[in-house]
């Protein structure tokens, strides 16, 4: 091979790697610029978020939360039964983080969230052992509470290695799906 043929085929293989490179930055850019939306799932419906198998059940609101006790001053809560299955190795309770609404309400505190069983609030959730809950949000006063609720399921990623610290854990992800449910009103205020 000659110095000429050397240096045609270095000079073929560089624009053939620099289009190679400047391809992917292109769909890299189109990607994160189009992002996928999330899948759409209906009330019931088991989602698999890496961490949790939920299914979102119903949607109410009303003066009293989960644990039947009716605060001392009027509030309202805008409340989400669901079932939580812990697929990880330990107990856990990351589920405030789990549902999301969107779009979000401003100045909207993280939920509080209780078992059914008992009506108090949840700890760690332990593995293999569905339980069914209600995440219950206090909802803003200045606010109506919504006829329809749209709710974004995150989910987590097992990482054997983080990228910082070299630990394993789990790592919030983008949301996997959202749900529609359409909020019932409490009793008292059907009954008005």
């Amino acid at each position: 091979m000659t110095v000429r043929q050397r240096l045609l085929a270095i000079l073929i293989t560089g624009i053939g790697g620099t289009a190679a490179a400047a391809a992917s930055f292109a769909m890299a850019v189109y990607d994160a610029a189009n992002p996928e939306g999330v899948a759409l799932v209906a009330a019931g419906e088991p989602v698999d978020t890496g961490r949790w198998i939920v299914t979102v059940r119903k949607a109410r609101a009303g003066p009293t939360p989960p644990t039947g006790i009716e605060p001392l001053e009027p509030k309202t809560f805008v409340m989400v039964e669901f079932d939580a299955d812990n697929r990880s190795a330990e107990t856990s309770n990351v589920l405030t983080r789990l549902l999301a609404i969107d779009p979000p309400v401003p100045n909207l505190p993280d939920p509080i969230v209780y078992l059914t069983r008992d009506g108090w609030v949840a700890g760690g959730i332990s593995p293999g052992m569905p339980e069914r809950m209600i995440a219950a949000w206090e909802w803003p006063p200045a606010l109506p509470p919504p006829r329809t609720l749209r709710l974004l399921i995150g989910s987590q990623i097992y990482k054997r290695r983080d990228n910082l610290y070299g630990a394993s854990g789990w790592f919030d992800r983008d949301p996997v799906a959202a749900v529609e449910l359409s909020v019932s009103p409490a009793a008292a205020e059907m009954a008005q």
